[in-house]
């Protein structure tokens, strides 16, 4: 589900609860009652906070591991790219191919291009890759030198393939929507019982909106890191893209 739609109804549920408890003859409760309703909240509060905490530490870990992947991702590709320019002119035709296939890589993480993306199995290696693997594999080295580039373009570019892998494998949010309905729903459950011995005045009612619409926007920072791909937290695809100048003529 979208993050701002599953935010936007956090944000109703809450308010909507804490609103709905206002109304609720919770000043007729004695003082056990009372004692009683705290200490049920507080106790529901405690596990909503570290569930909001933990995912949101879960979530921020998640998306530094991505971003540093595609870091790591464009620092080996440039190193491949240098290994293949020392290797000498032969590897012309192989670069130009790599270059090819940064778009096409980018185009698939990113799901710009969902059109051709959703034609190829998501960890399944394109056309274009299998045959830049299978020039690099073909070049026939003719001194100490270019057999140890080529050894070493060869381990550089398996390292891309696992890391692409990785990337794919980590597609999507992670947070089962079971799991944030519960947390919708001790939320509400919360909010609810700071209403239950409010009084509806227009202060109250302001701070109760405002502290629901913190809850949403944990909800929603939680949703936006699981989807460094897409959305305003979006990881940029620029630097990737753009890291290798064209071959001249």
């Amino acid at each position: 589900m979208n993050a701002i739609a599953l935010s936007c109804i956090t944000f109703v549920c809450t308010s909507g609860g804490a609103l709905l408890g206002m109304f609720l003859p919770g000043h007729r409760l004695s003082t056990e009652d009372k004692d009683v309703v705290r200490l049920g909240t507080g106790l529901i509060g405690t596990i909503a906070a570290l569930v909001l905490g933990l995912l949101i530490a879960s979530a921020k870990s998640s998306y530094d591991t991505q971003s540093t992947q595609i870091r790591q991702m464009t620092a080996n590709i440039i190193v491949l790219d240098n290994l293949l320019k020392q290797y000498g002119t032969e590897t012309s035709d192989i670069r130009n191919m790599l270059r090819r296939g940064i778009v096409l890589l980018a185009d698939r993480i990113w799901r710009e291009n969902s059109s051709d993306s959703a034609k190829v199995a998501p960890f399944a290696a394109t056309d274009a890759s299998e045959a830049f693997y299978a020039k690099l594999q073909q070049l026939s080295p003719q001194n100490d030198a270019q057999r140890s580039l080529q050894a070493r373009a060869i381990q550089i570019s398996t390292d891309i393939a696992q890391t692409r892998l990785l990337l794919f494998a980590q597609t999507g949010n992670s947070v089962p929507i079971p799991f944030l309905v519960v947390l919708i729903f001790w939320l509400t459950m919360i909010f609810t019982s700071f209403g239950l011995f409010a009084r509806p005045t227009a202060i109250v009612i302001g701070c109760l909106l405002i502290f629901a619409l913190s809850a949403a926007g944990a909800i929603y920072l939680i949703l936006e890191l699981g989807q460094p791909f897409a959305g305003l937290m979006e990881i940029s695809s620029a630097p990737l893209r753009n890291m290798l100048p064209p071959l001249g003529p």
